[in-house]
């Protein structure tokens, strides 16, 4: 018998994969709805849903199913033939969002808002020449680690090291819209917002400056261009956030919640003359019949399951319910996509003792606030435990501080 000494997960991980994110606060072997387990069997409530992923909760039969079954009758053939798992996503893509131009179906949100931006590109070319390529983005912004979502995120720190990085892209702080009116001309191809910005601190738009977008788009003949792979598929309290002001897009990229957990992204746009032509962008997974099937299956357990009006009334109750917490500042967002801001504090901190100690699973999204973002299946239970635990910890540190 062997008397090798197996590593643990975190060893053998830290060993075989590169080092492109911190080191893991746990390790995970099973998921069931909003809670998670790990090596040790320890049950947690899940708030992050893998980044805003997990849409239906861990487990949920429904795309693996779906997945499975579709698999074993055909698998992958390419976009050099038509399906009709494909097709039928398309289409209901189509009829959710009343966007209803086309889509292109590709592998995760970086990849639609590189679409986005190469559609936006491709028309202001055939429109106006070269010079109308450029792309208004926000400060704040997170679009993707490719090199042009990237060039269009706003955190130094996540862009200097691969610089330089595609040329054409312009930065104006969110809700001005005196910047936005200055920075927008005949050499515009694109504006590029998201309803709600996600990793710079779920920030929401005003309703007003997504209209006064959409009309800059419009008098300067570029398209509006909005990523809402974090907040899409009925995240936000509406199958897609900007149905909540009433401001149309041109194109929305989504991703994350589309698979629960799969890895699927889509491009949906509205009729958009001189666009996209064969030949002109492509994917050799996208839209792979098994996936589609997986993705429509979100869809209709989303609809069936009542998880988009779930994530408006839950998210309501739990926001109401921190704003009251001593030591919470502010909770800001929509549906099931929320920052709480503390009013001292660390938010990494507060989000670690909220691991260990109460087995809670949060975001420091940024140095002063928790990104809650949970499976839109979250109970008004799952809300009262994360608004005790939170209390607790934060009533827990103002004692310490005291004492010290």
């Amino acid at each position: 018998m062997s008397t090798e000494v197996r590593s643990s997960t975190a060893e053998r991980g830290a060993a075989a994969l590169l080092p492109t994110y911190p080191p893991r606060a746990a390790t995970f072997v099973r998921g069931v709805g909003t809670h998670l387990y790990d090596e040790a069997g320890r049950e947690y409530l899940d708030l992050v849903a893998g980044i805003a992923v997990v849409s239906l909760g861990h487990g949920h039969p429904a795309p693996i199913e779906a997945l499975a079954q579709q698999a074993a009758v055909l698998g992958h053939v390419s976009n050099l033939f038509w399906t009709e798992p494909a097709v039928r996503l398309a289409e209901r893509l189509a009829e959710l969002s009343g966007l209803t131009g086309g889509t292109y179906l590709c592998n995760s949100g970086a990849e639609a808002v590189e679409a986005a931006i190469k559609l936006a590109r491709r028309r202001g070319r055939a429109r106006g020449g070269p010079g109308r390529h450029e792309i208004v983005c926000l400060e704040g912004a997170f679009h993707g680690r490719t090199l042009g979502a990237l060039a269009a995120t706003w955190a130094r720190a996540k862009k200097e090291p691969f610089e330089p990085l595609p040329a054409g892209f312009r930065h104006v702080p969110p809700n001005d819209l005196e910047a936005l009116t200055a920075a927008v001309g005949p050499q515009t191809a694109g504006i590029l917002l998201e309803p709600v910005q996600g990793e710079g601190g779920v920030w929401p738009l005003d309703p007003a400056y997504l209209a006064a977008a959409r009309a800059l788009a419009d008098d300067h003949d570029a398209l509006l261009l909005l990523d809402e792979v974090q907040t899409g598929v009925g995240r936000c309290g509406a199958w897609f956030a900007w149905q909540r002001s009433g401001v149309t897009p041109d194109a929305m990229a989504l991703a994350k919640g589309l698979g629960s957990g799969l890895p699927i992204g889509a491009l949906v746009t509205r009729a958009v003359e001189d666009g996209f032509a064969p030949g002109d962008h492509g994917t050799t997974f996208g839209g792979s019949p098994p996936l589609a099937a997986a993705a429509l299956a979100v869809l209709d357990a989303i609809h069936a399951e009542g998880l988009v009006e779930n994530a408006d009334t839950v998210g309501r109750h739990l926001a109401d319910a921190l704003r009251v917490v001593p030591g919470v500042a502010e909770v800001r967002g929509h549906g099931l996509l929320l920052a709480v801001e503390l009013r001292d504090g660390d938010a990494a901190t507060v989000a670690a003792r909220l691991l260990e100690e109460r087995r809670v699973l949060v975001n420091a999204v940024t140095p002063t606030a928790l990104r809650l973002c949970p499976p839109l299946c979250l109970t008004h239970d799952d809300a009262d435990r994360a608004v005790e635990a939170l209390a607790a910890v934060l009533e827990a540190s103002a004692g310490g501080s005291h004492r010290g």
